[in-house]
């Protein structure tokens, strides 16, 4: 791999290939990546740049808001709704879509993200990061909610940003995952990594081993069986790693291998999940199944499902492709019993 390619140069070369990033998209990836940036230089203040802490509003999902959450959401709509690539945007932050004004020009796609995954970290200094989706706007004059409610497969790109001790953007467009580094120096993105490759198999898991107890069956045995380590049905050892931060744990996950479980919780059980399906599950299943990977519910792939809602909530397992078939069979057997 060539030193120095800017992610501009990096998503240039890749539409030159086939022609499979239109210029419009090209151009939109581009203005994330900087909104993206002008995030990390304010979860990098923190303290500093008075942003920590909650700010006393609540979102559409009725979660405390923290002031990062706020700014990272402003950020991403200021950047992107006047440069004539976008339709409309949805945030996991607001509850309705946010149409582009009528005074700038309306573009051909839609934009999905989550302004600020894992905030419950902000003030302690841990990983966390954004999440984007973007997907072509449907024929029709005036867009709506129900343009958005696509399934994942229909996405056209994905990724993230980790704001971490380095800020890594991880993209994708549909011909694999690249990782790129940002060189605050030079003020850009750098490519670090492309070809991206989750190992099929792996002897580590990521859950929230606090809330075993809510587990469903198919769950608990997974979870049952890494535990008993060498000595058990799975002949060898297992670690935990639990950062909080989606963002954080995939991440991980793509680098060296692992299984993430976000599983259903009895305390909801009218909730068929956590994590929500547009901002969060949907752009880190097709991350992960364009790195080799797998990512379901537990019963279908992720990426097949038909949301109903924009704030749709989804159980999710992905990651090493090997164990999401094991948990994902667990589900089967559970399932075919009386």
């Amino acid at each position: 791999m060539a030193n120095n390619i800017s992610l501009t140069r990096y998503l240039v070369e890749q539409q030159r290939v086939d022609g499979s990033i239109p210029s419009q998209l090209r151009l939109l990836l581009e203005v994330v990546a900087r909104a993206c940036k002008s995030i990390s230089h304010a979860v990098n203040k923190g303290a500093l740049g008075g942003v920590l802490g909650a700010a006393q509003t609540e979102n559409v999902q009725g979660e405390i808001q923290k002031k990062l959450d706020i700014i990272a959401n402003e950020v991403l709509i200021e950047a992107n709704e006047w440069g004539g690539h976008l339709a409309a945007m949805a945030s996991e932050e607001m509850e309705d879509i946010y149409v582009v004004p009528n005074r700038y020009p309306q573009g051909e796609y839609l934009l999905l993200f989550d302004p600020l995954d894992g905030s419950s970290n902000i003030d302690v200094n841990v990983s966390i990061g954004t999440i984007f989706s973007v997907l072509r706007k449907p024929d029709g004059a005036a867009v709506s909610e129900a343009d958005f409610l696509q399934s994942g497969s229909q996405q056209v790109a994905a990724g993230y940003c980790v704001y971490g001790p380095q800020t890594t953007l991880v993209l994708t467009v549909g011909r694999g995952v690249a990782m790129f580094t940002l060189d605050r120096e030079q003020g850009s993105f750098v490519l670090t990594q492309e070809h991206v490759t989750v190992p099929e198999d792996t002897q580590e898991f990521a859950i929230n081993m606090s809330n075993m107890r809510h587990w469903d069956a198919p769950t608990r045995r997974y979870i049952d069986e890494c535990l008993l380590g060498a000595e058990g049905v799975r002949g060898k050892n297992f670690n935990m790693r639990w950062i909080a931060s989606m963002v954080a744990d995939v991440h991980r996950i793509l680098t060296r291998g692992g299984v993430f479980m976000y599983p259903w919780d009895k305390r909801e059980p009218h909730k068929p999940g956590k994590l929500r399906l547009m901002y969060e599950a949907n752009p880190m299943s097709w991350l992960i199944e364009q790195a080799g990977g797998a990512s379901t519910n537990g019963h279908q792939r992720i990426m097949d499902i038909a949301p109903a809602q924009l704030h749709q909530r989804v159980s999710v397992v992905l990651g090493s492709k090997n164990e999401v078939e094991r948990l994902t069979r667990y589900y089967a057997e559970d399932a075919a019993q009386p």
